[in-house]
């Protein structure tokens, strides 16, 4: 499983540890990267990549990527970021964030078996957005869930992004802004994804 990850992030020209896997080399991961782009591309497959990239980061399907992609555009604002910031504010991605999971696909599956609060009532659906002020918390009857403390463990040293107020100690987390394009932490040209859906 791991090891596809790894090979498709290469392709879509990403560090595995975008995806929260470690242990594999980011210099790979460009070097690949600068190779594709020696390869002559058409300019439908460079925005296809890009979309996929984004897709594929944070887990989602078409259906649901073109559904958000739609809602961004009735936003006021670049639509692109705006997308972006409704990937973020997605419950499983927020779970990943916090150090709950170490992977947004474990993150997702944590969410589904319902391991998770939202101002004090269960939410079992990865695509829930949060909102600011919004508390996400993981059940009381799941904080002794072995994963989930060994996830916080060794994510202790991390720092979760500006926009998300962790209380680790209390296996707790207050939505306090609404990411923005610079919580963004991975390399991606959202224009181009803007773009692929204009056509």
């Amino acid at each position: 499983m791991a090891k596809n990850i790894v090979k498709r992030c290469k392709t879509l020209g990403i560090s595995p540890a975008t995806m929260g896997y470690t242990g594999s080399s980011k210099s790979e991961t460009i070097r690949h990267s600068q190779s594709d782009v020696r390869r002559k591309q058409s300019e439908y497959a460079v925005h296809l990549k890009e979309k996929q990239k984004v897709k594929f980061i944070y887990g989602v399907q078409e259906k649901q990527f073109r559904l958000a992609y739609e809602k961004a555009e009735r936003m006021t604002g670049q639509t692109g970021e705006i997308l972006l910031s409704l990937m973020e504010r997605r419950l499983d991605n927020v779970v990943y964030r916090l150090g709950f999971a170490m992977t947004r696909a474990e993150a997702r599956q944590m969410v589904t078996h319902a391991h998770f609060t939202v101002d004090g009532r269960k939410v079992n659906i990865p695509s829930f957005l949060v909102k600011p002020g919004m508390v996400v918390a993981v059940k009381e009857s799941s904080r002794g869930h072995a994963r989930i403390k060994a996830n916080i463990e060794t994510n202790s040293v991390a720092q979760p992004p500006k926009w998300l107020a962790l209380d680790a100690a209390n296996m707790t987390a207050k939505v306090v802004a609404i990411p923005t394009r610079e919580d963004i932490d991975f390399p991606v040209e959202e224009q181009l994804i803007v773009e692929f859906y204009s056509k």
